[in-house]
């Protein structure tokens, strides 16, 4: 069952349900005999017609703005609550019980920090207070004055405690009610931000989806193409030769046959580089020594690896992981080395991963945007770390990259 729309539109449904609880009893006081003198009993529809006007007010409230500058509604909201005021005035000087009456008060203050900002509450409480102060004294005269012998009249002491009762229970609801509309306000900012959040983990994600496809389609172009584009070549070759010089024709397709197998290794290294998740399941040790293998086989080069046993989390892991494969790839395509060193040691207060080989190096100012040492060096500082490339032409290259242990540690 759904709600009526004016209660879906209160910012807090149940302290409306405690209005007209309220109100209820405030009207309810109306049949109850009173231990005063009944002095407003000529005008009870009045009296009816204020408490009615009161409680339909409570269904359509002004819009509460947090913003530090004046809103549109500030006069109109300010002419509510004077509307409101007076109705309670009107409501207490026709009714015949006016015990119940700071029953409207609570009310009016429950409003009142709902529409207004912090300064305006205060306002508002000040002035039911000293509103109620004003006719509790009223009332005290004109009973001391119309019935000094037929009725008891209520000690001032005790309509004293009863007047610093209602200003302790104003107080009490603002800071309640201020309370709950931070609470909401944290709440909404909370879903904002999540939301934000969301928005540029997917933007994030795209983003290095299409840097990865980049990098995989230069590879293809790189190697792939190369490879397929020199089969076609040798198998050209091998046609016209084999007529006339089948040595050669033979010479030819050994070679296509060679370019096919080199041509194969590359889509399934492509396919390797886009799984999603670089270590398949393995600890970092045996991941690493898998893409050494790996190397191994396409090179003929064994890397000499020096790994500590690490327990890193995931996040971690994969990156390093992602490091060591990509470095690979690039030494295994143009460094033309002989000789590969991996290592990686936590040194207090960083993580240490060092890749170097004895290949033909290359001038670091005119390498910085490639695909594989960008994507490498991303995600080092991903995880607030720093890459460092020392390489020169002929004397190969060193990839240090240092991570901040005290950010994944314990």
């Amino acid at each position: 069952m759904h709600r009526p729309r004016f209660i879906q539109k209160h910012p807090f449904p149940f302290l409306l349900y405690l209005e007209w609880g309220l109100l209820a009893i405030a009207l309810l006081g109306e049949f109850l005999p009173g231990s005063v003198p009944r002095l407003g009993e000529r005008f009870p529809l009045l009296n009816f017609l204020s408490l009615l006007g009161f409680g339909l007010m409570g269904l359509q409230l002004p819009s509460y703005s947090s913003s530090q500058k004046a809103s549109p509604q500030t006069a109109y909201k300010i002419a509510y609550t004077a509307l409101e005021i007076g109705l309670i005035v009107l409501a207490a000087a026709a009714g015949k019980n006016p015990r119940i009456f700071p029953f409207l008060y609570v009310v009016l203050m429950i409003r009142s920090c709902l529409i207004f900002r912090m300064p305006g509450r205060l306002v508002v409480m000040g002035i039911a207070f000293s509103l109620f102060l004003l006719m509790v004294t009223r009332f005290m005269r004109r009973v001391e004055i119309q019935a000094p012998l037929r009725w008891q009249v209520p000690s001032r002491p005790l309509l004293f405690n009863f007047v610093l009762l209602l200003g302790l229970v104003l107080v009490l609801i603002l800071l309640l009610v201020n309370a709950l509309i931070n609470e909401r306000q944290s709440r909404e900012k909370l879903t904002i931000a999540n939301d934000q959040l969301r928005q540029y983990a997917l933007r994030v994600e795209n983003l290095a989806m299409a840097q990865e496809r980049a990098r995989i389609a230069r590879e293809i172009h790189d190697s792939l193409g190369h490879a397929l584009t020199g089969l076609n070549l040798q198998m050209e070759g091998a046609l016209k030769l084999w007529d006339s010089n089948p040595d050669q024709a033979h010479s030819f397709l050994r070679d296509a046959k060679q370019l096919g197998s080199t041509a194969l290794q590359e889509v399934r290294r492509s396919v390797s580089a886009m799984r999603s998740d670089p270590l398949q399941g393995m600890p970092l040790l045996e991941a690493i020594a898998t893409l050494a293998e790996d190397f191994y086989r396409t090179t003929g080069i064994q890397p000499h690896c020096q790994i500590q046993a690490l327990s890193l989390p995931y996040e971690v892991s994969s990156a390093i992981c992602r490091i060591v494969q990509e470095a690979l790839t690039n030494i295994r395509k143009y460094a033309n080395a002989s000789e590969v060193n991996i290592s990686l040691e936590a040194i207090a207060p960083h993580l240490h991963l060092t890749i170097q080989d004895n290949g033909d190096g290359f001038q670091i100012a005119e390498n910085q945007t490639g695909f594989g040492l960008q994507g490498m060096r991303e995600r080092t500082i991903a995880l607030g770390g720093q890459m460092q490339i020392d390489s020169q032409l002929g004397q190969g290259c060193c990839i240090t990259v240092q991570i901040p242990l005290l950010q994944f540690s314990g």
